[in-house]
C-alpha cells in the first residue's frame, strides 16, 4: 500500500524558511513526487515536482529561485525548502506520487492534479506579514 505523510509546516514570518517533507512508503519503482498547495477560495496549484528515475525538476514561476525540492532515496523522502517565504505562500501543501517509468515526466503530466495516483493529507505552512 502506498502511502504518503507530510510534515514540516508551521508558522512562520515573512521572509523566513521552513522545509517541509513527503515521506513515502509501497513504491517498488521509480516514481515522480509533486507538491501542490491550496490556499483558501484557490485552486489547488502545482508548484514543484521531482521524479526520481532521472532526477528532473520543476518549479512554478511564483517560486523559482525561492523552493528547492530535493530526494533522499534511501530514506524515501522528497523535501521542499522554503526560503524567503511570503504572505502569499500560505497554503495546505500536498504532495502527490506517482510510479513512472518514463523520463521528464515533470515536464507533463506532473505539473498536473491528475497526473498523480497518490496523495499525502496535508501539511499547513502560514506565513505571517
Amino acid at each position: 500500500e502506498v502511502q504518503l505523510v507530510e510534515s514540516g509546516g508551521g508558522l512562520v514570518q515573512a521572509g523566513g524558511s521552513l522545509r517541509i517533507s513527503c515521506a513515502a512508503s509501497g513504491f517498488n519503482s521509480d516514481y515522480a513526487i509533486g507538491w501542490f498547495r491550496q490556499a483558501p477560495g484557490k485552486e489547488r496549484e502545482a508548484i514543484s515536482c521531482i521524479s526520481t528515475s532521472d532526477g528532473s525538476t520543476y518549479y512554478v514561476d511564483s517560486v523559482k529561485g525561492r523552493f528547492t525540492i530535493s530526494s533522499d532515496n534511501a530514506k524515501n523522502t522528497v523535501y521542499l525548502q522554503m526560503n524567503s517565504l511570503k504572505f502569499e505562500d500560505t497554503a495546505v501543501y500536498r504532495c502527490a506520487a506517482q510510479p513512472v517509468a518514463v523520463p521528464y515526466y515533470c515536464s507533463g503530466y506532473g505539473r498536473q492534479v491528475t497526473g498523480y495516483e497518490y496523495w499525502g493529507q496535508g501539511t499547513h505552512v502560514r506565513v505571517s506579514s
